[in-house]
C-alpha cells in the first residue's frame, strides 16, 4: 500500500509541473456523458431515468473498455477530461446517494458489459444518521450483485472519504462535524475486509486524502465534502494505478 500512495504523489508532483494531460472519454461508440449544469434541477426520479437511458445506449452499443462509475455527488462531478483515458466511461452516480438508494437502482446497467466497475458510496449515509452496520450489509449487498450481473468485470471498491473538520464551509456544516473522521477510518477498515472476503479490489483513497488529523486535506477539498481540481487529479491517478495492478 506504501508504495502505491508514493507512487500517486509522485504522480501528483509530476501533473504540478508538466500540466494536467488531456484525458478525452472514448466517444465511439457514444456514452453519454454525465455533464452538469441543468442536471443540478432535477429530482431523483429523473436522474434515473436519465441514468437508465444511458445505461441502455451502452448496452446496445457496447463500447470498447466500458468502466463504470457508481456513487454519488463525488462520481457524478468528476470531471470528465480528467478521467484516465483509454476507455468509455459510463458515470451512474447520483448527487445525494447512499448505498441503499444505490443497491435499490444497481440493476439499471444490468445489461452492460464493463471490463471495470469503481464504486464509492456512504459518506451521506453517515450524514443522515445510517449505522454503520447498514452501511456495511448494503455494501455488501450491492458488492454481492454486481459480481453476479458482472462476472467478467473488474469491481474496485473505494474507501470513503474523510471530511474537512472544522474548516469546512458546506452548507450542511455542523452534519459532518457529527461524524467522526475516526468513525469513518473505522469503517473503511471493515469495508476493506468485506471487499477482500468477496474477492473484489479495494482502493484506499481514505489515507491520500487525509491529513495528519484525519481531516480531508485543504488542497483537495472545496468545502470540506466535495473535491477540488486537484483532489480529482490524485483520485484520477488512483484510479490509474489500481486498474493496472494484475487480477
Amino acid at each position: 500500500m506504501l508504495a502505491i500512495v508514493l507512487l500517486i504523489l509522485q504522480q501528483q508532483r509530476l501533473t504540478n509541473i508538466v500540466g494536467a494531460t488531456n484525458a478525452a472519454t472514448v466517444s465511439e461508440p457514444p456514452v453519454v456523458k454525465s455533464d452538469l449544469g441543468p442536471r443540478h434541477q432535477l429530482n431523483y426520479q429523473q436522474w434515473l431515468d436519465i441514468l437508465n437511458k444511458e445505461a441502455q445506449v451502452a448496452a446496445q452499443k457496447p463500447p470498447q473498455h466500458l468502466t463504470i462509475l457508481a456513487g454519488d455527488s463525488l462520481s457524478l462531478w468528476f470531471p470528465s477530461d480528467l478521467l484516465p483515458e483509454n476507455r468509455s466511461w459510463l458515470n451512474q452516480a447520483i448527487s445525494g446517494e447512499t448505498s441503499e438508494g444505490l443497491l435499490k437502482r444497481v440493476d439499471l446497467f444490468d445489461r452492460t458489459q464493463p471490463k471495470e466497475i469503481f464504486l464509492m458510496i456512504g459518506i451521506n449515509d453517515l450524514i443522515r444518521g445510517a449505522s454503520d452496520e447498514t452501511i456495511l450489509e448494503n455494501q455488501q449487498q450491492i458488492i454481492n450483485y454486481l459480481r453476479r450481473m458482472h462476472p467478467k468485470a473488474r469491481i474496485f471498491v473505494q474507501s470513503i472519504l474523510p471530511h474537512g473538520g472544522e474548516e469546512s464551509t458546506w452548507e450542511r456544516r455542523e452534519k459532518l462535524l457529527a461524524i467522526a473522521n475516526d468513525r469513518i477510518y473505522h469503517l473503511n477498515k471493515q469495508l476493506q475486509s468485506i471487499a477482500k472476503k468477496q474477492g473484489v479490489k479495494y482502493i484506499d483513497l481514505y489515507s491520500l486524502f487525509s491529513d495528519q488529523q484525519g481531516n480531508m486535506r485543504r488542497e483537495f477539498t472545496t468545502d470540506g465534502l466535495h473535491l477540488s481540481p486537484q483532489g480529482y487529479m490524485i483520485w484520477r491517478t488512483a484510479l490509474q494505478i489500481y486498474s493496472q495492478l494484475p487480477s
